[in-house]
């Protein structure tokens, strides 16, 4: 039974590096517990009377919370592996009586104090096996620090390119060029810088789904509402008479879809067109009325 314990422990340990390892460090961070989590948390934000001020923390709360469900995994974990082995395996400071010290409290103490690297020595493992057991665990406490900032790290470069490119459209629609002025080299190198950074989001999304969940804010910044200008521009560019304009136009409108079947495919699930799929978009995030 004690080991039975333990080993329950063990395999909690395990869902909760694999989840960081999945949210973190796969290629597509197809996260597991972490995505319901932010999904969750950001559909019960559209929930609010006050959407636009909820789903503004919805992205960073969902984020303290998953921070907060593997820290506390991590240390539940741990602990009952120890606390079948409380107090017999475990040697104690003086002053402190070993026979009161055997309960789920004590091994959450333990488990705390090490994945902290506190290292207060107050009770510290006697069998061989947990001498090696106890500092992996502050080896993992230290992997999940390093790893949650740099999350924060990653994440935030991401959404400063989405909030870019949706202030580039926003500056491109209220100059609003026609086709005679699109049509020329400077035409095609604003719908080919076009296509260059819708493609960039595209790999945020892929690499970064948990950004999706991260409120853009205002409407000149919110990609959400901007990017149905970027498929008119595409269109204007297609009907151009230089070969140029026309294979920017192109190549924007394939990045423009490829985005269209990330959004849809990881997060929205209309299977509508490009234009349903946007809409949904600008929808999601509060932004139909645009």
């Amino acid at each position: 039974m004690k080991w039975l314990v333990s080993l329950i422990g063990a395999a909690l340990v395990m869902i909760a590096l694999r989840d960081l390892f999945h949210t973190l460090w796969h290629p597509t961070r197809r996260g597991g517990l972490s995505r319901h989590v932010m999904t969750a948390l950001w559909k019960l934000s559209q929930q609010f009377p006050l959407r636009r001020g909820a789903a503004g923390l919805a992205g960073p709360l969902a984020m303290v919370m998953v921070v907060a469900m593997w820290a506390g995994t991590v240390t539940l974990g741990w602990a009952l592996i120890y606390w079948p082995h409380l107090p017999d395996a475990f040697s104690f400071a003086a002053g402190l009586k070993p026979a009161e010290h055997g309960g789920l409290v004590d091994a959450l103490y333990i488990s705390l104090v090490t994945v902290t690297t506190l290292g207060l020595g107050d009770i510290a493992p006697a069998e061989p096996w947990l001498r090696i057991v106890t500092p992996a665990e502050a080896l993992v406490g230290f992997v999940l620090l390093t790893a949650t900032v740099s999350w924060v790290l990653e994440i935030y470069p991401a959404l400063t390119r989405r909030r870019a490119l949706a202030l580039r459209l926003s500056q491109l629609q209220r100059n609003d060029p026609s086709l005679p002025e699109l049509d020329s080299a400077a035409g095609a190198a604003i719908l080919d810088g076009l296509a260059v950074e819708v493609a960039r989001v595209c790999v945020d999304f892929l690499q970064y789904a948990e950004s999706y969940y991260f409120h853009d804010g205002e409407d000149h910044t919110s990609l959400a509402t901007r990017v149905r200008y970027a498929v008119e521009v595409a269109a204007r560019g297609g009907n151009a008479r230089h070969a140029e304009v026309r294979l920017a136009a192109a190549l924007l409108t394939t990045a423009l879809a490829d985005l269209a079947d990330i959004l849809d495919e990881r997060f929205l699930h209309t299977g509508g067109t490009m234009q349903d799929i946007y809409r949904a978009y600008a929808e999601d995030h509060g932004r139909s009325q645009m």
